[in-house]
């Protein structure tokens, strides 16, 4: 069976057997949080357990590494609809040991584009039009540097609300153990 069909197949009973009613909530979050943090499978259910976050706990934001590379990017841009717009004032930058951003190599994720289907002309018309792939596809060296960055950039935002606790922190993706990198109480008061 194609995946699709698969899931949507099992879709169809969780619907009908109203498997949904235990996840009800609004759309605003109750511990008025919103957490950056790795799309790593692992983490899926492992992080919100280890902080204790029951659905409609918290927004979260997941990509690849966790990181926030722009200030004006869509990461960025969903923090500050959480926080103006869906109840959150405190922020959390998760990164994890074991991260598959650590030292990604992006000439081999543009050879694994090439293998899968990407033409070579494709490839150099993006680098000869000013988009730099090696940056655009480079993961970090040290995930508790890629935390702190990404919390400098959040912290530093002329968008964001003063005194928005903006937090760091490391989890390890076996046990789901947090380890703090940059606590944001030290920078701000908390906001209520």
């Amino acid at each position: 069976m194609r995946k699709m069909d698969e899931i949507l197949s099992y879709n169809k009973q969780f619907v009908q057997d109203k498997g949904f009613e235990q996840y009800l909530t609004n759309k605003h979050n109750e511990k008025r949080v919103v957490i950056v943090s790795c799309m790593d499978a692992r983490l899926t259910e492992l992080l919100p357990k280890a902080m204790n976050l029951r659905n409609g706990d918290a927004k979260l934001i997941k990509n690849a590494g966790g990181i926030v590379t722009l200030p004006f990017g869509n990461i960025m841009r969903s923090i500050l609809v959480a926080l103006y717009e869906l109840n959150a004032n405190e922020v959390f930058i998760i990164g994890h040991h074991n991260c598959g951003m650590t030292g990604i190599n992006p000439d081999n994720v543009v050879a694994h584009m090439k293998e899968r289907g990407i033409e070579e002309h494709v490839i150099h018309t993006l680098r000869h039009s000013g988009i730099n792939l090696n940056r655009w596809l480079t993961g970090f060296d040290n995930v508790r540097e890629s935390v702190e960055n990404s919390v400098e950039i959040v912290r530093n935002h002329p968008l964001l609300p003063p005194n928005t606790p903006v937090h760091g922190l490391i989890i390890h993706p076996d046990t789901g153990a947090l380890e703090v990198v940059t606590d944001g109480y030290l920078h701000s008061e908390p906001a209520d």
